[in-house]
């Protein structure tokens, strides 16, 4: 219970900051801006978590070898590794920037949203490219340090970052003191200002040397032995987490093509849910990292028992923060509501209440899959994905927004319900419960016990 607790509660924290990050800047563009902007922010917020996703798997493949091997005592394997992590995260870099530098405009317009929103999401974007390389190194040796089971380096980064961020944010949306009242593009400024800073941290901590950690030239040298094995652990587990945010991005665009109201609802509702993920994923991140370690130090009982420890603990926070969203989510979205975005935050709540029912589910999809991963056992969190997102809730979602869908290359039109955007709530929910299940099952299977990184 102690060494969870100790990885846990840390990440709580950080990623409380985190959300308030969000939740700050979701704010101000409600209370400044207008309905166009808050349907941009909340894109944005999928855009800015599509991208990183692409680096997944250098980040799961990382954690995964470095928690193995320091349970196993061997540190300088787990310093090798992390070099060459960085390595292949600044090759891939290159491309990726290159790519979003020269069709920033082209990556917006894909999500469908009216032209207002999507000019101003295109005008942040072109702000943030420059310092994503910065997020991408924070990402990186962020999961590293967490391997071996250093929790506060990440901790420490994100109090600062968050500080900066939020100061920056308010400051040259609002002009206050001698900062420009710049509006929307001071949202942007303070994101990438957050993004810079944390990137600095990170990188300048595995320079120093942390947890055995430490980044030598000679051990950046492309490798093509490490880095297929950091990949063939990681790939699959990077394609998990990319393929849930292009299924979202996809379920997105369905809830886009009702409106900007229904899209900044959506937005307001996925901001508010985000505060039951916190413990969620704090108790994922301790699960992975513990199940890693056990599994190096040959105790995989410990390993069963620590993830059933976390799902306890995690699972029971989060039911509790769905009961309180049922009985007060008029008042959590009214927090939100501003003179021109009223009427966008107030069909928030309903979503709020449809999703409430689903933590428990929930919890067991984010902690059991960070365990899973732990262990290297990445493929089956990324089939459990892929049929919950491409044959459930997507399909479901379309069936329940729309009023009539017509299949693609025929004349045939099927008859939905017509919910809007509660109908993609409900979605939502029934892949949660289903995917609950699936994940339940393979970590009873005991297959991951066995699995060789």
């Amino acid at each position: 219970m102690r060494p969870m607790l100790r990885l846990a509660l840390p990440v709580v924290i950080e990623q409380l900051m985190i959300m308030m990050v969000t939740w700050t800047d979701h704010y101000l563009t409600a209370q400044h801006l207008e309905t166009p902007h808050l349907a941009a922010i909340n894109l944005m917020a999928y855009v800015l978590w599509v991208l990183p996703s692409i680096f997944a798997a250098i980040g799961v493949g990382a954690t995964a070898l470095v928690s193995r091997f320091f349970g196993a005592g061997e540190y300088e394997r787990a310093k090798y590794v992390t070099n060459q992590a960085i390595t292949i995260a600044l090759m891939l870099l290159t491309v990726i920037t290159t790519v979003a530098w020269m069709y920033p405009r082209e990556l917006i317009d894909i999500m469908q949203l009216p032209q207002a929103a999507t000019d101003a999401g295109a005008q942040y974007f072109k702000i943030i490219i420059p310092v994503f390389p910065f997020a991408i190194m924070h990402m990186i040796g962020n999961a590293c340090l967490r391997g071996a089971g250093d929790i506060m380096s990440g901790f420490i980064t994100m109090v600062i970052v968050n500080i900066i961020n939020v100061i920056c944010s308010l400051c040259l949306v609002t002009g206050w003191g001698p900062f420009p009242e710049l509006g929307w593009e001071g949202i942007a400024i303070g994101t990438a200002i957050g993004y810079a800073v944390g990137g600095s941290i990170i990188i300048a901590f595995l320079i120093r040397g942390r947890f055995n950690l430490k980044l030598h030239l000679s051990k950046m040298k492309p490798d093509p032995k490490m880095i297929s094995r950091i990949l063939r652990i990681g790939i699959p587990g990077g394609i998990d987490m990319l393929t849930v945010v292009c299924f979202q991005m996809w379920f997105l665009a369905i809830v886009n093509s009702m409106g900007d109201v229904a899209a900044a609802a959506h937005g307001t509702a996925i901001r508010i849910e985000a505060l039951a993920y916190l413990p969620g994923h704090a108790f994922a991140m301790a699960a992975t990292t513990m199940v890693g370690q056990f599994l190096g130090a040959g105790m995989p009982a410990r390993a069963s028992r620590s993830t059933w420890l976390a799902c306890l603990w995690g699972g029971l926070v989060m039911s509790l923060a769905g009961i309180i969203f049922y009985f007060t989510a008029d008042s959590i979205t009214g927090i939100f509501a501003g003179e021109k975005t009223a009427e966008a935050v107030g069909m928030a709540a309903p979503l709020i209440r449809i999703v409430s029912v689903s933590m428990p589910s929930l919890a067991l999809v984010i902690i059991m899959t960070g365990a899973l991963r732990g262990a290297g056992d990445t493929i089956f969190p990324l089939i459990f994905s892929f049929i919950g997102l491409l044959f459930v809730r997507i399909p479901l979602a379309y069936y329940l927004c729309w009023e009539e869908i017509s299949l693609p290359l025929s004349d045939i039109v099927i008859q939905g319900k017509g919910l809007g955007v509660h109908g993609a709530w409900y979605a939502m929910v029934v892949d949660i419960v289903l995917r609950s299940l699936m994940v339940l099952g393979r970590f009873l299977h005991g297959g991951w016990k066995h699995i060789k990184v």
